[in-house]
């Protein structure tokens, strides 16, 4: 099932860039759960083309449609069924990929794998296909802010060298308050700059993206194969242009030593707690009650408008000069996307948690 994800609360994507539209099945949504469209849309929005001129101008309202599921507003325990179509088509800007490789780009692959591939915008290893994701997201999200006031918010870290300092205070609406979505404001003016640079000369950057999900129960996480922080970078990893994943420390934790990076745990008014959280909110691969904290690397985008070096489908070699509307940063789309693969494993999570814990009571 490749195209679907998690065990209770599960989600399928469909569609591609090109095609008639995008969407998603979620099965498992519990009945009864007041939601509307608009409350799907303001996430959808937060991630649709055309919204600054820091990514790809193409222009798509991406207004979502509830076709099941749901019933005078209230979700009544069946597939939930979505669809967004897709309006703003130049496919004639993909022609010349049709038979050329993009570099670095999934063009290759997919091609190599299944014999038969849609060049049309990247087809469905294009970022469009990320929408039913966001849609599915916003429903965990309402879910979640529902059950246990869980709040996960997400933002940008670093944009290629640029990078915002540690201790910065982190709220929606400084994250919300510049095109980038870095909550740092004279950091985002530098990262502006910068990815209006790079597209100026027809090429990309990358970055980071950090989040924060706050006010977790201990207890969430399937050891050993679904420990919570191996399903969360599964997550992540499954999106396009990602290349890495750290929880807490990281990669830094390797540099200290045992008694350096242990969170020592203290009695806070009659709860458990870690005084420093280095461990990221996970140990054992189990929520331990501290903020999950991670970090998702994004490479540059792949598809350039500049000469590069490729082959064709034949084998030979040549050169590709992209057209048609890139992203020359996929950060600040991708901070909601970020978002709704963390909300969706939490959801995920917490219901199989009180399956098996808190079903029966012996």
């Amino acid at each position: 099932m490749p195209n679907t994800f998690g065990k209770l609360f599960s989600i399928s994507t469909w569609g591609e860039s090109h095609g008639g539209g995008v969407g998603v099945v979620i099965d498992g949504c519990p009945p009864g759960l007041p939601i509307e469209a608009e409350e799907i849309q303001v996430e959808l929005d937060r991630r649709r083309p055309g919204q600054s001129d820091i990514v790809t101008p193409r222009k798509e309202a991406d207004q979502v449609q509830i076709l099941s599921g749901v019933y005078e507003g209230r979700t009544t325990g069946t597939p939930i069924s979505m669809l967004v179509f897709n309006k703003d088509h130049r496919p004639s800007a993909y022609s010349e990929m049709k038979e050329k490789f993009r570099p670095s780009h999934a063009d290759y692959t997919y091609q190599t794998k299944y014999g038969h591939r849609n060049p049309e915008g990247g087809g469905r290893s294009s970022a469009r296909e990320t929408i039913g994701r966001v849609a599915a997201g916003a429903i965990a999200k309402k879910i979640l802010g529902l059950a246990g006031k869980v709040e996960t918010i997400a933002y940008v870290k670093r944009v290629q060298d640029i990078e915002m300092p540690d201790d910065v205070l982190i709220t929606s609406n400084l994250i919300e308050a510049n095109s980038i979505r870095c909550p740092h404001a004279e950091t985002a003016e530098k990262m502006i700059a910068r990815i209006l640079e790079v597209r100026g000369q027809g090429d990309s950057v990358g970055g980071v993206i950090e989040c924060r999900i706050r006010n977790l129960p201990v207890g969430l996480g399937e050891p050993v194969f679904d420990r919570f922080e191996a399903d969360l970078a599964k997550a992540m990893l499954s999106l396009p242009a990602t290349k890495g994943c750290e929880v807490g420390s990281g990669f830094s934790g390797t540099l200290m030593k045992g008694s350096e990076h242990n969170d020592p745990f203290e009695n806070r008014g009659g709860d458990i707690r870690t005084t420093t959280n280095r461990s990221g909110g996970v140990q054992g691969g189990i929520t331990n009650g501290e903020d999950v904290c991670f970090r998702v690397a994004f490479k540059p985008t792949a598809t350039l408008l500049q000469s590069q070096d490729t082959v064709d489908v034949d084998g030979n070699e040549t050169e590709l000069k992209a057209r048609g509307r890139h992203d020359p940063c996929v950060l600040p789309r991708a901070v909601p996307i970020v978002e709704a693969m963390a909300n969706l494993v939490v959801l995920d999570h917490w219901m199989r948690q009180h399956a098996q814990n808190r079903l029966f009571a012996f």
